[in-house]
């Protein structure tokens, strides 16, 4: 099988299979919260429903924005390998820093995009989205430092493959509790669900949104989720075949939503002290233990 055609399967299981977790993820935290909740197909009636529909434009920086972010999450997701080297669509290209670079043109683009509606609902969530980046994103890119530096490699394939004899999980757990505290906050899961905030913005930078758009931004979601919770599974879980990758990816989101079914919201100076405290001291604490070689 070619890589272009592993990164269309890459794309195909990431769209069917996430909005399959979504609609389970509703259902879940409505039986926690003793709620019947909507069937779990009703992710696949709300995104074909606004494709459906026209959409309302605010100008061309608008319309660009919402393509730039869907473009941006799709080069990701088609590039991202899932679970082994076999399912690896391109391997000279499964950098972590090009994935970065990559997911980063799509949370540009959203942001561009929102910020060019005009609305100030969907500015204040565009910066409470982007502070909420530089809040995850120190501890989690300290944890993965520390993993290039041990393992002299930043190809996740190859860290996949490096995990044969345990996986990072056990080798490094204060770095996968640390990881798995920033992919609640990349998930938007509560409590790092400040970005959108119905009750108090409007849902944020969606609040313009409507029709063809909604549903374009709901398919980016849907190709972000994959990718983040992807790599988790690669370099935290060691990947697996096929099968073995979905059911530690079912997980993983079974997990974030548990966790995001009982718990509030953090405003957003609380989310900033709380990254900036207990994950970012233990990564420093993960970084000196793998600089020492204290590792498990």
């Amino acid at each position: 099988m070619t890589g272009v055609y592993k990164a269309i399967f890459n794309l195909a299981i990431a769209f069917f299979f996430v909005l399959t977790l979504e609609g389970i993820g509703r259902k879940i935290t409505a039986r926690v919260q003793r709620r019947i909740g909507p069937p779990w197909y009703q992710s696949f009636i709300d995104v074909f429903k606004a494709l459906s529909k026209h959409p309302f434009s605010n100008g061309w920086i608008f319309d660009f924005g919402v393509l730039m972010a869907l473009g941006g999450a799709i080069a990701t997701a088609a590039i991202v390998p899932m679970g082994s080297t076999f399912w690896t669509p391109f391997p000279n290209t499964d950098n972590f820093f090009v994935i970065m670079y990559l997911f980063a043109v799509g949370a540009l683009g959203m942001a561009m995009g929102m910020v060019g509606s005009g609305n100030p609902w969907a500015s204040i969530g565009v910066t409470r989205a982007l502070t909420q980046m530089l809040g995850y994103e120190l501890p989690y890119l300290i944890v993965l430092a520390s993993m290039m530096f041990y393992y002299k490699t930043a190809s996740i394939h190859l860290l996949i493959e490096k995990q044969a004899g345990g996986w990072n999980l056990l080798v490094m757990p204060i770095g996968a509790i640390v990881a798995f505290i920033s992919l609640l906050g990349m998930l938007g899961k509560k409590p790092f669900d400040i970005a959108i905030a119905p009750a108090e913005i409007a849902s944020g930078p969606m609040v313009e949104l409507s029709g063809k758009y909604l549903g374009l931004l709901h398919i980016m979601h849907v190709f972000s989720i994959f990718v983040e919770i992807t790599l988790f599974v690669d370099v935290f879980l060691g990947g697996g075949n096929f099968w073995w990758f979905l059911l530690k990816f079912l997980i993983v989101w079974i997990l974030a939503v548990l966790i995001s079914s009982v718990l509030p919201r953090f405003r957003i100076e609380q989310m900033l002290k709380f990254y900036w405290g207990v994950p970012l001291g233990l990564a420093f604490l993960n970084a000196f233990f793998v600089l020492m070689g204290w590792t498990l």
